[in-house]
C-alpha cells in the first residue's frame, strides 16, 4: 500500500525547532487558518473550497426514496468521501485508507448525528417517501487538514442548496422542476464546524490548521466540532500523547472562537453569490413590491 512520504530528519527537525520558537514556516501564527478561498457553482448545492494547499469539492443532491423501517418520519442524509489519487500518492482508487474511514467517522458524528439537518422535513409521505440527501465530498489536493476542509465545504454546500419543491396529492408526490417553482433552502437546525488542532512538546504547545509537514510532525491532534453559539458536539482526542485536561480546555475555547470566524466566512460567501444571482435587483423588487 502506498504511503505518503515522511519528512527527513533534518526537516522534522526544523519544523519542531522553528515552533519551539514559536515560528511557522509559513509565516502564520500558531493560532492562524491558511487563506481561505470559497467560490460557489452554477448550480446550488456546488462548493469549491481551498484551504491553502488543500482544495475540497463539495456537491449535494436530492432523490425520493423509501426511509428506513425504524425512521418512518425520517428523511435520509449520508455524507460519503472521495479520496483519489489526484489529491495524493497515498491514496488508491477502490481501497479504503485509515485517513478515509476517520475522516468519514468524524464528518458523521459533525454533521449527521449532530442533526444539522432537520430530517423530519425530508419526509413526504409517512413511511412511503422521503428525500435522501447525499453529500458528496471529493478531495482535489491533499496540503494538510483535510478534516476541517471537508466540513467547511460540505457545510457551506448545504447552506447553499435549494431543494426542489413538491406538491403531495394523497399518496402521490409530484416534484416541481426550477421553471414551475423556486426550489426551497434546508432545513437547518445549527451549523457545527470542525478545528483540528495539534498537539506539540507534550500538549502544551497547540497549533491550528496543522500543514500537512506539521500534522506528520505533531505529537497528536484533538478535532473540536461546534458552532458559533459555543455548544460543542464532539471532542476527539486522535491518538498520540495524552493531554491534560487543562489543555482540552484550551483547545476548546480556541476551537469555539475559530468556529465564529469560519462561521463568519460562510455567510459573506454566501451573501456575495445571493447578490451574484440577484440579477438587476429582481429580489429587492419583489419584495419592495410585496411592501407596498
Amino acid at each position: 500500500m502506498p504511503r505518503e512520504a515522511e519528512p527527513s530528519i533534518n526537516e522534522r527537525a526544523f519544523i519542531l525547532e522553528a515552533l519551539r520558537e514559536n515560528i511557522r514556516l509559513d509565516g502564520r501564527a500558531l493560532d492562524a487558518f491558511r487563506n481561505i478561498e470559497l467560490s460557489f457553482g452554477d448550480e446550488y448545492g456546488v462548493v469549491d473550497v481551498q484551504l491553502g494547499g488543500t482544495r475540497i469539492l463539495a456537491r449535494i443532491s436530492a432523490t425520493v426514496t423509501a426511509p428506513f423501517p425504524d425512521r418512518k418520519f425520517d428523511g435520509i442524509f449520508t455524507v460519503i468521501t472521495e479520496l483519489s489519487p489526484m489529491a495524493s500518492p497515498a491514496f488508491e482508487v477502490g481501497r479504503q485508507t485509515e485517513t478515509e474511514t476517520l475522516l468519514s467517522r468524524l464528518l458523521e458524528v459533525a454533521l449527521r448525528r449532530s442533526s444539522a439537518i432537520s430530517t423530519e422535513s425530508l419526509c413526504l409521505i409517512a413511511g412511503q417517501q422521503v428525500w435522501s440527501l447525499t453529500a458528496t465530498c471529493h478531495v482535489l489536493s491533499h496540503c494538510g487538514n483535510l478534516l476541517d476542509a471537508c466540513n467547511l465545504a460540505v457545510l457551506a454546500a448545504l447552506q447553499h442548496y435549494r431543494i426542489p419543491d413538491v406538491t403531495v396529492k394523497g399518496e402521490e408526490v409530484i416534484v416541481h422542476s426550477v421553471e414551475e417553482r423556486n426550489p426551497v433552502p434546508l432545513a437547518m437546525l445549527h451549523h457545527p464546524l470542525c478545528v483540528t488542532l495539534a498537539l506539540f512538546e507534550g500538549g502544551e504547545k497547540v497549533v491550528v490548521d496543522a500543514t500537512l509537514r506539521e500534522q506528520q510532525c505533531c505529537e497528536g491532534e484533538v478535532v473540536v466540532t461546534a458552532n458559533k453559539y459555543g455548544e460543542v458536539v464532539q471532542i476527539a482526542k486522535l491518538g498520540g500523547v495524552a493531554a491534560d485536561a487543562l489543555v482540552l480546555l484550551n483547545c476548546v475555547d480556541l476551537a469555539v472562537a475559530k468556529v465564529k470566524e469560519l462561521d463568519a466566512v460562510i455567510s459573506k460567501a454566501l451573501e456575495k453569490d445571493a447578490r451574484a444571482r440577484d440579477v438587476g435587483g429582481l429580489v429587492a423588487e419583489l419584495r419592495a413590491e410585496n411592501e407596498r
